[in-house]
């Protein structure tokens, strides 16, 4: 197996880092979530070369992509010269978190793409109590109050530079160095962007604009070591998001659900699950009619 090429798309006003991981077959885009980059696919690519053209690459803000306002068309703008670039012809493009967000509008943009796959990727956690399920409303806006401060504390550290020593903590392709000392990509500017941005509070109701195939892969476990109150915070979150999801699909056949075992670091915890995920539904997809 040839290794992953890394390549840096430099003729357009926002430069991307690209890993081409070869393969032969359908091609595959693989997108991140916020404040990850392309190695976050490092494990799945390579199980999905077998009978996929693979490609990975940082979104713009992140690793070793350059900068620019968070703005989805712009980003919808950079997935598409990627695909450009590499010849890639309508990939499957498969997006955890903010990169399944991505997902979604990639598929309102080209209806008749061969399908997404958003790996956990529909609903901030900094939602409304509306789009929660199964607690009283006082003591969802306690809990509210205490994520939103957990956030809080995290932009206000992004904004500043590491303490010595810290840098070590993160892969170098996730920092940049400045004059004013070495930061943790995303900046505070873009993570705020996107923080506060309508779509990415909520985009399960665009789900139901999607006319090509689509797969959603919902986490059903709490991420690790989530601070104080906030892991009570999460079950609510994820019934919320069955409870809105899944009227959108039971009539649309061109769109799936899928619970995995894993919480909502399924890429790192579980790659051959998404791996199979992945094959399975692109191989489903194929045999289907257009929706």
């Amino acid at each position: 197996m040839t290794a992953p090429y890394d390549l840096v798309i430099d003729d357009r006003p926002v430069p991307l880092a690209v890993r081409d991981h070869g393969g032969d077959g359908a091609p595959v885009l693989l997108l991140h979530g916020l404040g990850g980059t392309l190695l976050h696919w490092d494990a799945v690519a390579p199980l999905l070369t077998g009978s996929h053209r693979v490609v990975a690459m940082d979104l713009r803000g992140h690793g070793l992509s350059g900068e620019g306002p968070w703005k989805w068309e712009a980003v919808l703008d950079d997935v598409q010269a990627v695909v450009d670039h590499l010849g890639l012809d309508a990939p499957l493009v498969v997006g955890h978190s903010l990169g399944g967000m991505v997902a979604v509008q990639w598929a309102l943009r080209h209806p008749d793409a061969p399908g997404i796959v958003n790996l956990d990727g529909l609903r901030s956690a900094e939602t409304g109590p509306p789009l929660y399920a199964g607690v009283e409303e006082e003591e969802l806006r306690e809990l509210l109050a205490e994520l939103k401060a957990v956030f809080d504390a995290q932009a206000a550290a992004m904004a500043q530079p590491l303490p010595e020593g810290h840098a070590a903590m993160f892969p170098p392709r996730a920092l940049l160095t400045t004059d004013e000392g070495v930061f943790v990509r995303p900046g505070a500017a873009l993570a705020g962007q996107v923080r506060y941005d309508p779509y990415f509070l909520d985009s399960v109701p665009s789900v139901a604009e999607i006319r090509c195939p689509a797969l959603f892969v919902l986490a059903t476990r709490n991420l690790p070591g989530l601070p104080g109150r906030v892991g009570e915070l999460m079950p609510a979150q994820r019934a919320g998001i069955r409870r809105d999801l899944l009227p959108l699909v039971a009539d649309r056949p061109h769109l799936r659900v899928l619970e995995l075992d894993a919480s909502h670091a399924m890429v790192a915890e579980q790659p051959g699950e998404v791996a199979r995920a992945v094959l399975d539904f692109h191989l489903d997809a194929c045999a289907r009619p257009p929706a």
